[in-house]
């Protein structure tokens, strides 16, 4: 479902920017104060993991142009790469139609997955065979 705030951003002019701390303010947090976060790959386009973030997080985000989530594991925020080196440096954010997305493109640097791997998508469905494969 559409919110009205961003149903009237679909005819807003190109030339004339919304201030981010509106859209900020709008934004579709769900009832954990969460919205969810598609990062990829700025050089490829891949798709490298999903979290969530809260209104900290975004905006620490924004702030320092290196990726923050919110860990709902742990209940705190969780700077990617604190710990691993592996850090995503923010090239891009965009918001969806809807305002309950946003995917940001990164320079990741290391492995994104915990797992040591490139991305964390390495389960891939044969769908023909009704199986998973697990990728490298």
């Amino acid at each position: 479902m559409q919110r009205p705030f961003f149903l009237n951003l679909e005819d807003h002019p190109a030339d004339q920017p919304v201030d981010l701390e509106t859209i900020i303010a709008n934004l579709a947090f769900d009832d954990n104060g969460l919205i969810p976060v598609i990062t990829q790959d700025d050089a490829t386009g891949d798709v490298l993991m999903f979290a969530w973030m809260n209104q900290e997080s975004l905006r620490h985000t924004i702030e320092r142009r290196c990726m923050t989530y919110w860990s709902r594991s742990r209940q705190q925020l969780w700077l990617k790469g604190e710990t691993s080196g592996h850090f995503q440096r923010l090239v891009s954010m965009a918001f969806d139609c809807d305002g309950d997305a946003i995917v940001c493109r990164v320079n990741q640097e290391g492995a994104a997955c915990h797992t040591g791997r490139n991305d964390c998508f390495y389960l891939e469905v044969d769908l023909d065979k009704k199986q998973v494969n697990v990728r490298p």
